[in-house]
């Protein structure tokens, strides 16, 4: 009896050791074999072979899966919105920006939610072209600058930053200036746009607050099965702050960013939204630019699990059943053709398969052909920190999953071949 116990105990011990090593998978030998869908083949089996096609038939039927079946469909259109002004200077970086903090108010149903988003702008040209993005902890986490206030919605705890109740202090002013490198915007000429993303949505799995609630009817406590997740809401708020920028005197071309969960939302802002002149991804792997059908890394199933609130219902029933998914991230990229599209991984981010970030670039570049735009044509990884800067343009660097230098040099060089 008491060898059968110790065997037992033995058993359990070597399946808990052995589960975290397969729960994910970092090896190329492991990935299974796969055939991912044809962009330039309708779901009906119709090639498609002009642009016409693709934007009446193929891009419409695409869209129309990832939005009911991956992210999630706004329900329905809001009652009012609405921008103020809130604050302006002329004084910025020593002098050298124009500073705008603008309130966007969303109002369905009665509710009403509100944003700020904070504009710098360089000096010196009347117009100037802007990166969007959502930030992780607030607008005064970007920037040294006082005149930023601190964000008073719900903020993730995080040890280092010393936030231990959801609440942001000014100990956390600029604590994350090395993910913005606004001097260098600035001096090439580009301004920021950059908005608190938990002031959108909150980004816990809890849909009572946030933009979600706006449209609850009456009993409702979350969206349907096939109504939008926190990307999907992130992506909504991206648009309507590009409702306000295209109509700002001081702007011309948005170029929208995102980095990780936030890097999905740029790019689903992007599908969704053909005003963003230009579309960045920065580590966005699964549910961003990453091939699902890989499953490496971070998969289907880890992500729909440990965040559950961030994609539809709908999308759940692919977890570990990605080979029956009709779509995958590829035909998400080639939804922004023919606007410039860049895509960039990191050497030590494997969670994100920076191989299947490349590769999906390079499937998409098929769609941007259809208008004589230069995609990924290779279909071997660029070396470390040599871009491909096409209409399509990729670059994998040294470090790990963050935002650098290095990455805002790349971008900025690559947007001056189109923004004006």
């Amino acid at each position: 009896m008491k060898n059968h116990f110790f065997f037992a105990l033995l058993f359990l011990s070597a399946m808990a050791l052995a589960q975290p090593e397969e729960s994910y998978n970092y090896d190329e030998t492991k990935v299974p074999k796969f055939q991912l869908p044809d962009l330039l083949t309708s779901f009906s089996g119709n090639a498609i072979e002009t642009q016409q096609q693709w934007e009446e038939n193929r891009r419409f039927e695409i869209l129309q899966f990832f939005e009911k079946q991956v992210y999630g469909k706004v329900p329905d259109r809001l009652d009012e919105y609405s921008f103020k002004l809130l604050e302006e200077s002329n004084d910025a970086y020593g002098g050298k920006a124009r500073r705008k903090q603008v309130a966007i108010s969303l109002k369905k149903n009665k509710r009403t939610i509100t944003y700020n988003m904070l504009i710098y702008l360089p000096k010196g040209n009347p117009t100037a072209p802007v990166f969007l993005g959502y930030n992780f902890y607030g607008n005064h986490t970007v920037t040294t600058d006082p005149k930023v206030p601190i964000t008073e919605a719900w903020v993730s705890n995080n040890k280092t930053f010393g936030i231990t109740d959801n609440k942001a202090s000014e100990n956390t002013r600029s604590v994350r200036t090395h993910r913005w490198a606004i001097e260098k915007m600035l001096d090439n000429g580009y301004g920021l746009a950059t908005i608190y993303y938990g002031e959108v949505d909150p980004d816990k799995n809890d849909f009572s607050d946030g933009v979600h609630q706006l449209f609850y009817q009456e009993g409702q406590d979350k969206p349907k099965t096939n109504e939008w997740g926190s990307i999907a809401a992130w992506a909504f708020g991206l648009s309507k702050a590009m409702d306000y920028l295209e109509n700002d005197g001081n702007i011309s071309d948005v170029i929208v960013f995102g980095h990780s969960r936030l890097g999905k939302a740029a790019l689903w802002a992007g599908a969704t939204d053909k005003r963003f002149a230009g579309v960045i991804s920065n580590d966005s792997g699964c549910g961003g630019a990453a091939l699902s059908k890989r499953k490496f890394g971070e998969t289907v199933e880890r992500i729909n699990t440990s965040f559950p609130h961030w994609f539809a219902d709908s999308f759940k029933k692919y977890n570990d059943n990605e080979r029956t998914l009709p779509v995958d991230q590829h035909q998400l990229l080639a939804l922004m053709a023919p606007r410039p599209l860049y895509v960039a991984s990191a050497v030590e981010d494997q969670w994100a398969d920076p191989k299947g970030e490349f590769l999906s670039t390079h499937y998409a570049s098929k769609v941007y052909e259809l208008y004589g735009k230069e995609g990924v044509t290779a279909t071997n990884m660029p070396d470390v920190e040599q871009p491909i800067q096409k209409t399509v343009a990729y670059h994998i660097r040294n470090g790990k999953h963050d935002v650098t230098d290095y990455d805002w040099e790349q971008y900025i060089v690559w947007a001056k071949t189109f923004t004006k």
